[in-house]
């Protein structure tokens, strides 16, 4: 079943990205499809934390900036979606290559929305589970 409420494509999300941390720290809108989106990060000098792995914040950012976009197009015309909580269980560390995250829905509710967001290794492996809850502000 379709989500999206709003117009939703790798082209306009990547083009809504630009000059943002996404595009800083090389963060690829990959795929879109019916309820989900995904995006990679590369594990590199920009994503690294001192000891050669992944910054466990940058997967935060992964997480936060897949759930967000997809609250916001899953949102009624003229509504928009804001973070209330996020949540991040990391389960494997990275050195190299890319970290690949997939959001879904867990809950489309007129005031909130709750979307999971998992992220895996080249290898497929998962690196990190993450949570993020929306509130949804109607027009002003």
């Amino acid at each position: 079943m379709r989500v999206w409420q709003q117009p939703v494509s790798v082209a306009e999300l990547t083009r809504t990205s630009l000059d943002t941390a996404v595009s800083h720290l090389g963060i690829e809108f990959l795929e879109v499809g019916d309820d989900f989106i995904r995006a990679r990060v590369p594990v590199d000098a920009r994503t690294k934390q001192p000891f050669g792995l992944l910054h466990g914040g940058v997967s935060v950012v992964l997480a936060e900036t897949l759930g967000s976009v997809a609250a916001n197009c899953a949102c009624p015309a003229g509504y928009r979606a804001v973070g209330l909580d996020i949540n991040a269980n990391h389960l494997r560390s990275a050195t190299s290559g890319w970290v690949t995250g997939t959001t879904r829905p867990v809950h489309i509710g007129r005031s909130t929305q709750v979307w999971q967001i998992d992220m895996v290794n080249d290898a497929g492996e998962m690196t990190c589970a993450s949570r993020i809850t929306m509130t949804i502000l109607a027009p002003r």
